[in-house]
C-alpha cells in the first residue's frame, strides 16, 4: 500500500495527534543531523510540545547540547545584530531584522522571562547591555504581534467582503424572483 497525501491542517483526535508528533520531530532531528555530517554545519532544532515541554538537538562535539545550543543561537543574534546595522538606512530594514532576531522565542515566553528577571533580580542587577537586550526583544515582540494583528485584521474584512458580495447577489436574486412572481400575478389577474 502506498503512502496517501495528508493534507496540512491540525490533527484532531489527541492519541493520533502525539503520535504524529513524536514520530515527526524524532524525524526532524534525524533530517538535522544528517544534513549537519553532508555539510559540515552547526545546527540547533528547539521544538516546543503543546503542552510546553523543549525538546532540543544539536549538531557538534559538544559535551553538552545545551550550552552547544546556547552557543549556536549568541551566534544567531550577533548575526541578526550585525545584518541591521548594516540594513540600518531605513526603519523598515530595522523592524525586520528586530522580528527575525527572535523568530525562536514566543511572545508568551518572551513575557514569562521578563517576568521572572523582574522578580527574581531585581531591574538594578541587570547590566545596561542585558535591558538593552530585553528592550530590543520587547520591541521585537510588539512588531510581531502588530503584524499579526494586521494579518488578522485584513483577513477578517476580507471574509466580511466576501458575505458582503454574496448577501448582494442574494438580494439580486431575490429582486429578480419578486419581479417574476409580480409579472406571474398582473397575467393572471
Amino acid at each position: 500500500m502506498g503512502r496517501r497525501k495528508l493534507e496540512m491542517k491540525r490533527i484532531e483526535d489527541k492519541n493520533s495527534r502525539q503520535v504524529t508528533f513524536s514520530k515527526r520531530r524524532t524525524g526532524l532531528i534525524k533530517k538535522a543531523r544528517q544534513l549537519s555530517v553532508l555539510c559540515d554545519v552547526d545546527i540547533a532544532v528547539l521544538v516546543f510540545s503543546a503542552h510546553g515541554k523543549l525538546y532540543e538537538s544539536c549538531s557538534g562535539t559538544s559535551s553538552n547540547s545545551h550550552c552547544f545550543v546556547e552557543n549556536i543561537l549568541s551566534r544567531y543574534r550577533k548575526s541578526c545584530i550585525e545584518a541591521g546595522e548594516r540594513t540600518n538606512n531605513g526603519a523598515g530594514g530595522d523592524l525586520e531584522v528586530l522580528s527575525q532576531c527572535t523568530k525562536f522565542r514566543t511572545c508568551k515566553e518572551l513575557l514569562q522571562m521578563v517576568d521572572g528577571l523582574v522578580e527574581e533580580n531585581n531591574s538594578e542587577e541587570l547590566s545596561v547591555t542585558d535591558m538593552m537586550d530585553l528592550e530590543q526583544e520587547l520591541d521585537a515582540a510588539l512588531v510581531q504581534t502588530r503584524l499579526r494583528k494586521t494579518q488578522l485584521m485584513m483577513e477578517y474584512i476580507s471574509t466580511i467582503q466576501e458575505e458582503e458580495k454574496k448577501l448582494t447577489a442574494d438580494k439580486e436574486e431575490l429582486e429578480k424572483q419578486d419581479k417574476v412572481a409580480h409579472v406571474n400575478l398582473s397575467i393572471n389577474m
